[in-house]
Formats: C-alpha cells, sequence, structure tokens
C-alpha cells in the first residue's frame, strides 16, 4: 500500500525508516504545514514533498500516517478521514476522549479505518511477557508498579514547547505506551485514583537554534496514579518530568506464583526477567519473537530496538485480509480514557471510573519478520 505521512517533526525519521524495511508499504509523499520541513525529509528519504491539500487528493494513497503535534491530532486526522483515508495516528488519538470518540464515529460512517501509536507492545520483548502471562508462569497477576521518571524533554527536543502546555505533560506524552502495554498484558482498566503537581514554572531548551530560551510550563509535570483493572489487578503508575536519576524498573508485576520485570515499553526490546515462586531472577529468551534486535543508537550510546511503524504494517495487512489490526481505535480511545481520567483524578482528588472498555490486542506467534502478520501464517504455526 501507498502511504503518505503529514508531518515531518523528530518522531518522522523513525517511521520513514521503519517503512523503507517494510515490504508492505511505500512511502509515496510527505506533508508538513512548514514546506521547509518537509522538503529536508523529502531529500533525506528519497520521497516526494508535497502539500497537504495535494497529499490528501492523491488517489494512489490509501493509508495516511499522522504525525503532527498532539493538539492538531482530532483535527488532522478527520481532514483524512474526510478525503477517503485510513488513517495511523501518532499517540494520542486526540487530546480529549470526547474529540477521539468523535473521530471514530466519523471513520465509521466513511468506512475507512482508524489505528494508533503505540506500537511498541508489538515488539520481541512485550510479546515475550505476554506470552508468560497467559501462560500461567506468574499465576494471577494481583498487584504491581510502573514508572516513567526523567528530567524532562527540554534538554535534548530543539522545540519541546508543546510537552509543557496542556495536551502535553508526562502522562499524555509517555503514558500512551506504558498503558497500552498494561492493556496487552492485563486486559481494561476499570478505575484510576491520582495526584499531580508541577516541579518548575519554566524549562530552558538545551539543543538547536533556540538554545538557552525559556519555555513556559503550563501543566503538571508529575503523577502519582492507582490503575485498578477489571481482571481485579492493582497498579501504581508514577509519571514525572522531575526527575534527576532513578532505579525504578519499568514494569514490575506480582502474581500469585511468581514476579515479572518488563522492560521499557518506550522500546521493542530488551529482556524480561521473571521470578517464580521466590526463585532467583531468569532472563527471559525474546529472539523466538519479531522486532526485538536493537537496531538504533541513542544519544546515551545504548543500543535498543526501534522497530516504530509495525503497527501501520499490521494495518495494511490487516486491510488486506479483512481482519482487525491490532493498534486500533478502540485500543487507543480506552488508553485515553485513562489518561484523562488520571488528570481528572489529580484535579479532583477522587476516584474515576473508566467508560469505555476494549478487546486485549491479539498476541502475536513467534516468528523473524512482519510475516508473523499474516492469518495463514499465524494458523500454520499453531497448528
Amino acid at each position: 500500500m501507498k502511504i503518505g505521512i503529514i508531518g515531518c517533526g523528530v518522531i518522522s525519521g523513525a517511521y520513514l525508516r521503519g517503512a523503507g524495511r517494510s515490504s508492505r508499504l511505500s512511502v509515496a509523499s510527505v506533508a508538513d504545514i512548514d514546506a521547509s520541513a518537509a522538503g529536508a525529509q523529502a531529500e533525506a528519504f528519497g520521497v516526494r514533498s508535497r502539500t497537504v491539500e495535494a497529499l490528501l487528493a492523491d488517489p494512489q494513497i490509501g493509508l495516511v500516517v499522522n504525525l503532527t503535534v498532539p493538539a492538531a491530532h482530532a483535527e488532522v486526522s478527520g481532514r483524512i478521514i474526510e478525503a477517503g483515508k485510513h488513517v495511523y495516528s501518532e499517540k494520542p488519538l486526540g487530546v480529549s476522549a470526547a474529540e477521539a470518540r468523535r473521530l471514530i464515529a466519523l471513520a465509521q460512517a466513511r468506512g475507512v479505518r482508524i489505528g494508533c501509536a503505540p506500537d511498541t507492545f508489538l515488539g520481541a520483548a512485550h510479546q515475550a511477557s505476554r506470552a508468560l502471562i497467559d501462560a500461567g508462569v506468574i499465576g494471577t497477576v494481583l498487584s504491581g508498579s510502573m514508572s516513567v521518571l526523567s528530567r524532562g524533554m527540554e534538554a535534548w527536543h530543539p522545540n519541546p514547547d508543546f510537552f509543557f502546555r496542556p495536551g502535553g505533560g508526562p502522562v499524555l506524552d509517555l503514558g500512551p505506551y506504558y498503558v497500552t502495554q498494561l492493556v496487552n498484558l492485563l486486559g481494561p482498566i476499570a478505575s484510576v485514583a491520582a495526584t499531580s503537581g508541577m516541579g518548575h514554572a519554566s524549562r530552558t531548551i538545551g539543543s538547536g537554534p533556540r538554545a538557552g530560551e525559556t519555555v513556559p510550563v503550563t501543566t503538571p509535570t508529575s503523577y502519582s496514579a492507582l490503575l485498578t483493572f477489571r481482571g481485579g489487578a492493582r497498579i501504581s503508575f508514577e509519571a514525572s518530568w522531575d526527575v534527576w536519576k532513578h532505579q525504578r524498573v519499568p514494569i514490575e508485576l506480582y502474581g500469585t506464583e511468581g514476579s515479572l520485570l518488563v522492560p521499557d515499553p518506550n522500546f521493542f526490546g530488551d529482556e524480561p526477567r521473571v521470578s517464580r515462586r521466590g526463585g532467583d531472577w531468569e532472563r527471559v529468551d525474546i529472539s523466538a519473537y519479531a522486532f526485538g534486535t536493537p537496531n538504533r543508537t541513542l544519544r546515551t550510546g545504548r543500543a535498543v530496538a526501534d522497530h516504530r511503524s509495525i503497527g501501520v504494517v499490521d494495518m495494511v495487512s490487516a486491510i488486506a485480509e479483512g481482519r482487525a489490526h491490532r493498534a486500533d481505535a478502540g485500543l487507543a480511545l480506552h488508553v485515553l480514557d485513562v489518561l484523562e481520567a488520571i488528570d481528572a483524578s489529580a484535579s479532583s482528588g477522587a476516584f474515576v471510573e473508566i467508560s469505555s472498555t476494549c478487546e486485549r490486542p491479539e498476541p502475536l506467534p513467534a516468528g523473524s519478520d512482519e510475516a508473523v502478520f499474516d492469518t495463514a501464517v499465524r494458523s500454520a504455526r499453531a497448528s
């Protein structure tokens, strides 16, 4: 399938690299409100740069990836849907669950699909973790903890303003990775309770042409939440951009038969660890699953598996097969409901019930490449 990309900021490079590795989709053109940004990415990746209007009018493009800033997600996705094209949005689906619901209704009326990041839960580390839970290795999950803690985005992002405005903050920006992974592992969430705070009134940009410029902070930058799942598990969640250093594991799950340490859901790989009935921690081999191989080096020098765009590949494969795709609108809406409820609970001091629910995404079978998305391959391996 030929796809288009709207939004040529920092994250677009990951999607363009991912699309270049796929045999199932190709980027026909990119667009951005800043024509120079679109032109730079088009030149870097050998694709065509066009206006948003021209991209949406192209009959050869069947799906458009929306990589605009969060506040523009719903408006741009609505334009894509009105053009009769499937849309895959960067997270979150919208800055409110209400606008996400309107977007889903529009897509249903137009007969097109919505997909939404994150797709990291499809990575090898997270599918291996899912397999352990589904096999009952740690029994019934009773409780656990989850944390995403750092100093914030301003040190490395050249234009971090939107991270510190309403619609930004660590819960809406990074929370989707973590909450989506928990729904993948444990199913939908029933209620949340939370508190929040703001560590600093402003941030100083540390890189790029605006280095040294001060950005005002107008949204909370630290949250503490308790997530109660429909299956009964209770998970504490710490999300903060006010932490210099820590030793917290991204996700720890405590079950009736053991404990599981789950790697960072912002990436696709790394090794989970499991303890059975209080035994020593065992490293979990993830090599049987696709999308766990390191392919990117961070600023810190750490090699990570970053296979962003495989959610788009699964969506394209699902459209061709007539099946459901995994990073779908129902999952994205439920996650957004939870994130919105965390903020509402922090503001009100009360528990907030989650009105939506969703199905756990179908797990991926063992395999080495994007053929794991084929129904025929899954059926053959199951037999």
